[in-house]
């Protein structure tokens, strides 16, 4: 089965079904409706839709509008696989990143093969374990409470192929035991434990926590019924196989039960490979499907599964969401998929959706309750959309989609109860951001984060700064700014005094929402970052752990000072003193206007090198004017020094003295020379 870690037009509507019964009906005579709603938040048009791992881009900068971007949820995914805490924010993230690409977050919750106890074939046992259902249905009350938090439309597709599974397993017997109010969730405790139970939990569930905006699809798998009607057991009649497998999954929530609510959509994939993989590969000639529009029901065809479908939407009034539909094309090299161009197993699907005759196609899927198609291969080596070039040179599916997309899309009726979509929201403003923390804060000290926001088009009003802090092991730091108000243009600042508990890397996170955290304009993953050291602070007045203080240099010989690690007194690091002159001379490294009370005895901490060119260090303070410019200091010849270790020299404000002009070190040289000085931990 599937590997995820791994790798204008019209709709004809002219005639009526005839009879009392859902039946097989020749593929030339159209529909006279389509059964079912578009479920409240979806726009009525086929949706056009990829696979796109966290990360990737391609969606973004491919310039084609795709309506949705699906990613599978596997076991683990709740804390990032062990990279994050246990608060789902991966797939939080993964919401925020599809919707700054313009497209319908769709989560492909597939974790129940990853959870202990074996495999597909071990499906139903594991729903029969109270401890791994507990678990299981934890994970997804988080995943619910992420997408209430994110409050925008998310379609779940609810364990591909898991029902289809647990028909196999249970005999199509949907009262067979599964640890439902078993699994302990005080919200399940109502709910029988049988595997239709199962199935209603979820809708429990988001019942419960109140999520009206995740919209969810129920996997019908076309072998469910122990046939596969698709490609083995292609002249069996088909509505005696859909209604053997409805009668089974009406009671997980495809009917009126006890949650009070339903599930949304239907969920199918057409194959999960390339169909000349599985000839190829694996010697299995029978994964291709014929495209002619002609070709008779009880044949391996596109028609045979678009009337299975219709029955189905027939049956159970709910509309069809396809995905992981392959990628392959009659261009494709028909080898392995390495990323070169062409690579990839041949395959007619996305040429029978977008290439000759695309319009008559997605019209017949539509009448057959199709709402949405999306693309993504279900195992490594497939045909991809980032390499499926074609004759022509180009991409196939970005190309063909986007003229699609050029031609108005394909309009579908809503259906009886739908909402209309909603006006277009006037556009959005756009904002830029980055933060900055200066120097090498310690565990316990304070890290002073400054983030600066940007204002590059539009305007905003009561809108909300969000600034996060993220080590390796998820969120650590967060405060937010309400009432922000913008306008084009615009820049301002925010402070976050944040007290790291730990040493390591840490990144700043910046995003921009409107007010109620109701649209997100902006999001920043890395605006900035900064090193929390693991040594302690230097608790001196000038400990140069954060910088410079404002300190600089005059004078001849120093050629730039700047903080660092490389060398310490206490804490961290130093003021690094540069020197190249090229020749004898002097430099002064100051601080001006320092806070010294009279009488105060300051020490000094200088470490010079071996073989140097000085000829005299001088710690010192100078008066202001009211002083008379008084230069009090302590002369030291490089002779009382010692090199390569730090020197502490005192220098003692006179009691009467006025408020300083400067404090600082006096470099002498004797000839021209190129080297290091250090200077640290200067206090009193």
């Amino acid at each position: 089965m599937r590997n995820p870690v791994l790798f204008g037009m019209s709709l004809s509507l002219v005639a009526c079904l005839s009879g009392n019964h859902p039946s097989e009906r020749d593929q030339s005579a159209p529909v006279a409706s389509v059964a079912g709603s578009v479920p409240t938040g979806l726009p009525a048009r086929m949706l056009v839709g990829l696979f796109e791992n966290p990360g990737d881009t391609f969606i973004q900068s491919s310039g084609v509008p795709w309506d949705a971007r699906y990613a599978y949820f596997t076991k683990g995914w709740v804390n990032n696989w062990g990279w994050g805490g246990y608060d789902g924010w991966w797939g939080y993230n993964y919401m925020l990143e599809s919707d700054r690409f313009g497209t319908i977050p769709v989560v492909e919750y597939y974790q129940m093969n990853g959870e202990p106890g074996g495999g597909e074939a071990q499906f139903l046992a594991k729903v029969q374990n109270a401890s791994t259902m507990a678990g299981y249905f934890g994970d997804f009350k988080i995943l619910l409470q992420r997408v209430k938090q994110f409050s925008k439309p998310v379609l779940i597709l609810v364990e591909g192929d898991g029902p289809g599974f647990l028909a196999r397993q249970s005999g199509t017997n949907p009262n067979a035991y599964a640890a439902v109010a078993a699994s302990g969730l005080p919200e399940l405790s109502s709910l029988p434990n049988t595997v239709a139970g199962w199935g209603m939990a979820f809708l429990q569930l988001r019942n419960a926590l109140g999520v009206d905006n995740a919209i969810f699809g129920l996997h019908v798998a076309a072998w469910a019924s122990g046939k596969d009607i698709s490609y083995f057991n292609v002249t069996d009649p088909l509505q005696p196989e859909v209604d053997l497998v409805y009668n089974f999954l009406a009671p997980f929530g495809l009917a009126p039960n006890a949650t009070g609510s339903t599930y949304d959509v239907l969920i199918a994939d057409p194959l999960d490979r390339d169909a000349d993989y599985y000839r190829v590969v694996w010697g299995d000639p029978n994964r291709w499907w014929d495209a002619s529009d002609t070709a008779p029901i009880n044949s391996r065809s596109f028609n045979r599964y678009a009337e299975w479908l219709r029955l189905w939407n027939v049956t159970s009034q709910k509309r069809w969401i396809l995905w992981q539909i392959p990628l392959g094309n009659s261009n494709h090299l028909n080898v392995w998929n390495n990323g070169g161009p062409r690579e990839g197993y041949l395959d007619n699907r996305t040429e029978y959706f977008f290439g000759d005759n695309s319009a008559a196609h997605l019209n017949k899927f539509a009448t057959s309750g199709v709402m949405a198609l999306l693309f993504g291969a279900g195992a490594a080596g497939q045909a991809n959309f980032v390499n499926d070039t074609y004759m022509d040179g180009q991409l196939f599916l970005k190309s063909r989609v986007a003229a699609y997309y050029q031609g108005g899309g394909l309009p579908i009726p809503p259906g009886p109860g739908s909402n209309p979509p909603p006006p277009p929201p006037p556009a959005s403003p756009s904002f830029s951001s980055s933060a900055q923390v200066q120097g090498t804060p310690s565990p316990g000290q304070t890290a002073n984060v400054t983030v600066s926001v940007t204002c590059t088009a539009g305007s905003m009003s009561s809108g909300i700064v969000d600034i996060e802090i993220y080590n390796s092991t998820g969120k650590v730091g967060q405060k937010v700014f309400e009432n922000a108000s913008f306008s084009s243009g615009q820049t301002s600042t925010y402070s976050y005094a944040w007290v790291p508990s730990q040493a390591g890397a840490y990144t700043v996170k910046v995003g921009v929402f409107a007010a109620g955290w109701s649209s997100l304009y902006h999001w920043n993953d890395n605006a900035g970052s900064f090193t929390v050291s693991d040594q302690p602070r230097d608790p001196a007045q000038y400990g140069f752990e954060t910088g410079t203080q404002s300190w600089g240099f005059s004078g001849s010989v120093v050629t730039g000072i700047s903080s660092t690690a490389a060398i310490s007194y206490a804490g961290g690091r130093s003021l690094q003193v540069a020197f190249a002159g090229t020749a004898a001379g002097s430099s002064l490294v100051t601080i001006a206007s320092p806070p010294v009370r009279a009488g105060a005895n300051v020490s000094f901490h200088i470490w010079v090198p071996a073989g140097s060119a000085l000829r005299s260090v001088q710690p010192f303070v100078q008066q202001n004017g009211v002083g008379g410019w008084l230069w009090t200091g302590h002369w030291m010849p490089i002779s009382a020094l010692t090199p390569g270790a730090w020197n502490t020299i005192m220098v003692s404000v006179p009691t009467n003295a006025s408020s300083l002009y400067q404090l600082g070190v006096e470099f002498v040289t004797s000839r021209a020379w190129t080297g290091t000085c250090y200077v640290d931990s200067i206090g009193w």
